[in-house]
């Protein structure tokens, strides 16, 4: 018994999160590789209290380039699992692209949300 989704959809949605989870993980071995760059001594913070390291803000909408296990560039919302390394877009942007045929992530749909404004 395989612990494999049956259909191809479902299969292809798993082709493609795998090529862009080594994708990932090849880009972190290839940083980890790099040579340490030397480090600033931290500074301490203003108020004296611990600084929270910022974390980047997820864009609500982004496209992603075609390349392994995906053909074609997609449109994704931003929080899309799928996205992988995605260009952040406006949502007039993205419309635009969806408009000029550029494919919705069939996981998140993105085109659903967009099109109805």
């Amino acid at each position: 018994m395989s612990d494999l989704p049956p259909d191809l959809d479902r299969l292809r949605t798993l082709e493609t999160w795998l090529a862009l989870s080594l994708k990932r993980v090849r880009e972190e071995i290839a940083a980890a590789e790099r040579p340490a760059q030397p480090r600033r001594s931290p500074r301490p913070p203003a108020t004296g209290r611990a600084a929270v390291p910022r974390r980047e803000r997820t864009p609500d909408w982004g496209i992603s380039s075609a390349g392994i296990g995906a053909p074609v560039a997609e449109i994704h919302r931003g929080d899309c699992f799928t996205g992988g390394a995605m260009q952040p877009l406006s949502a007039e942007r993205a419309q635009a692209e969806l408009a000029d045929g550029v494919q919705p992530c069939g996981v998140c749909r993105p085109d659903r949300v967009l099109n109805r404004s």
